[in-house]
């Protein structure tokens, strides 16, 4: 299976989480590609994922299915080439738009599963990665908050959350979709740019049940959680965002303890990293 993650050096704690837990459901090999870049701005300097990351996942990768491999992807290049001029100083970092130039690497597979790296695998994913994408760019799970604003029809819940995107690369390529994505994000300063961009040009999408991108709460057929922020309205009106890396929160926020082997092993890996 083909898994794609984007992002700088931030994002290393999401991801060891996440690639962990994929490992834990799944015997087949996994070939993970990580998107990411080294770039100065005004706001400051972009760090890419760090190679002693990678060579770690790789090495994890290994100890469980040899034909498994971790690979970093700098894609600094591309993104100065065409850069999402309209959307840099947004809140969302340039490298959340990292995913749309995915269609211009020769290298990544037909078929790839994008995730965020505060996506959390609980359940075996294989039906979802494996279903049928003829004709389809893209399938996903409608955002469980933007389906009942951002929607197109008043009767049809279609926009989607990027969290988790199945890509048919191959058909992307021929449809143009990222093509098209990346200029709109050069010209149109937007609410969450990528995501936005995909959801008003996919003209072929795919919309999948919740379970594979839980948004909101745990649930016992949950096979993907993902660490969004979400609105709480007890004892008052208030947003809530804990992330799967911060543990204590974690426990005391979310009453969650699902995740604790996982986070345990992440814990003693990052000690390990930044060692």
């Amino acid at each position: 299976m083909n898994v794609l993650y984007c992002g700088d050096k931030n994002i290393e704690d999401g991801l060891v989480i996440s690639v962990l837990s994929l490992l834990k459901h799944t015997s087949e090999a996994l070939h993970i590609f990580v998107m990411t870049m080294d770039l100065t701005l005004k706001t400051g300097r972009i760090l890419p994922v760090s190679p002693k990351t990678i060579r770690y996942l790789d090495s994890r990768l290994k100890q469980q299915n040899e034909e498994s491999a971790v690979v970093r992807i700098d894609a600094t290049e591309l993104f100065c080439a065409a850069p999402p001029l309209a959307n840099m100083e947004t809140r969302f970092t340039p490298c959340c738009m990292l995913r749309l130039y995915a269609d211009q690497i020769p290298d990544l597979p037909e078929r790839i599963l994008y995730l965020d790296n505060d996506v959390v695998c609980r359940k075996d994913f294989g039906c979802f990665y494996h279903q049928e994408l003829t004709g389809c760019e893209l399938a996903g799970v409608p955002d469980y908050y933007g389906k009942w604003f951002f929607r197109k029809s008043l009767f049809h819940m279609d926009y989607m959350n990027s969290g988790v995107l199945l890509l048919n690369l191959a058909h992307i390529r021929e449809t143009g979709l990222f093509a098209r994505c990346r200029a709109l994000c050069s010209t149109k300063k937007m609410f969450m740019p990528d995501q936005s961009a995909i959801n008003k040009l996919a003209g072929q999408k795919k919309l999948c049940s919740r379970i594979f991108n839980e948004q909101r709460k745990l649930h016992e057929d949950t096979v993907f959680q993902h660490f969004t922020t979400s609105f709480r309205f007890f004892p008052w009106l208030h947003t809530l965002t804990v992330k799967p890396w911060q543990m204590e929160q974690v426990h005391e926020k979310l009453k969650l303890y699902e995740y604790d082997d996982i986070l345990q092993e992440y814990t003693v890996v990052m000690a390990e990293l930044r060692g």
